[in-house]
């Protein structure tokens, strides 16, 4: 299931993706219809599912 969130509070999120068909970004996270509603509820705050998109950590580790 996808759900479209506020973009403020997704921006710097790794599961916050541009989709092409629909032309939006939405989060990619898989949620059952309980997960759905209880994260509407936190209007974007606090998510149990954020993972701060970090683009070179994999270079870091590298190095």
């Amino acid at each position: 299931m996808v759900k479209k969130k506020k973009a403020s509070a997704c921006l710097s999120c790794e599961n916050y993706e541009y989709d092409e068909a629909r032309g939006e970004e939405v989060c990619t996270i898989e949620l059952d219809e309980d997960e759905f509603y209880r994260l509407g509820d936190r209007d974007g705050h606090g998510c149990p599912f954020y993972h701060y998109r970090d683009e070179y950590r994999i270079v870091r580790k590298q190095n």
